[in-house]
């Protein structure tokens, strides 16, 4: 059993987060050693894991355990799949020394998450992240929520781990797509906090594509750094933190006008965001014309999605926009979008009206 830890390290509260192959078949010894204690534990499995892999886990974990089949999707990020979970802890009464065990992606993790911030004001909370967009963001933070029909993550809570651990093995069960998804926030994380990192990707971000080692483990590493360092500075999303939202309004704002649909996840949505926020801070003389083409020639060079126009239309602006003035970064009339100075530079703060927004999308949502 290979793998590499990160100790985060927050005002409040400490965690490790381990990366490595095979960690599932040994997660009873890994809990133990991480001085994971507890009596019971509910395991929230996304029904989209491998049976095989599910069984490695109920062979692993000796404890009493309870398991929950969760079907994972944005439209299932509500509270009726917290009140399930809850409905299981109070049942079988659990208390605050056992706990809540994730076993799935980022939606899984932050309804489970949630629950365990909410029940009894806090209960245990070990994260396994199994797609790589989990691995290299929603896992590290803290941050739960849940969608309401207002917008993606209104309702939630700051909530740290006990523990987290990535298992690589689960990244071969997925689709290219999810593969996908994930390397958007791996990219994201290299274009708002290091240009070396950038150049990384740039050389090896085929390689990385196709779960190739050691690309992929230095990829899913260097990602979480950057977050971590970041998270440890600003926990609670005060400032600093806020630069992980790059892309993220224009992202959010696209997955909620197409009513979370499958057609678009969240990873090409942020993708698109990329794209967007990289040409909306070229185009009002924030970033480089050179620093902006080595962006869009990175997603092309991937075939990675980067063209709204194939999603939307002109008729969506208005909704578009809409869901941006509702952005939890919002805290007056304007927008307030993260964007890049060059790559590894960020501008925090950056205020736009809508109607600036809305002549953005009009010049590119001609078709």
């Amino acid at each position: 059993m290979i793998f590499n830890k990160l100790k985060i390290k927050t005002k409040n509260f400490s965690y490790s987060l381990i990366i490595g192959s095979n960690l599932i078949n040994k997660l009873s010894k890994i809990l133990k050693d991480n001085s994971i204690n507890y009596n019971k534990c509910l395991i929230v499995i996304d029904k989209r894991v491998p049976k095989k892999l599910v069984k490695k886990i109920n062979i692993s974990l000796t404890k009493n355990k309870y398991f929950i089949s969760f079907r994972s999707s944005e439209k299932n990020k509500n509270q009726l799949s917290v009140n399930k979970i809850l409905d299981v802890l109070l049942k079988k009464n659990f208390n605050r020394n056992d706990c809540i065990i994730s076993v799935g992606g980022g939606i899984t993790g932050d309804v489970s998450g949630f629950a365990a911030s909410i029940f009894k004001r806090g209960i245990k909370f070990i994260n396994v992240p199994t797609t790589l967009l989990s691995q290299v963001d929603s896992s590290i933070g803290g941050k739960t929520g849940i969608n309401t029909k207002y917008g993606k993550n209104l309702i939630g809570s700051f909530y740290q781990p006990s523990l987290v651990i990535s298992d690589i093995n689960f990244l071969k069960s997925l689709p290219k797509r999810e593969i996908t998804c994930g390397y958007a926030e791996i990219l994201k994380h290299s274009l708002i906090a290091s240009k070396k990192f950038f150049l990384f990707l740039e050389r090896y971000g085929d390689k990385i594509l196709k779960l190739e080692s050691p690309f992929i483990q230095k990829a899913i590493y260097n990602s979480c750094l950057i977050k971590k360092k970041i998270v440890e500075l600003d926990e609670s999303e005060k400032n600093l933190r806020k630069i992980l939202n790059f892309a993220h309004t224009f992202a959010h704002s696209y997955e909620a006008t197409k009513g979370y649909s499958k057609k678009l996840n969240h990873g090409e949505a942020v993708l698109l965001g990329i794209a967007s926020a990289s040409n909306f801070a070229y185009k009002n003389g924030v970033l480089a014309k050179k620093e902006f083409e080595l962006i869009i020639n990175h997603l092309i060079k991937l075939n990675l999605p980067r063209k709204i126009n194939i999603f939307f239309s002109k008729k969506n602006i208005s909704k578009i926009v809409f869901f941006m003035h509702k952005d939890k970064k919002n805290n007056n009339k304007n927008i307030n979008l993260i964007l890049l100075r060059k790559i590894g530079k960020v501008n925090l703060n950056s205020y736009y009206s809508g109607k600036i927004l809305k002549n953005f999308f009009k010049k590119e949502l001609i078709n």
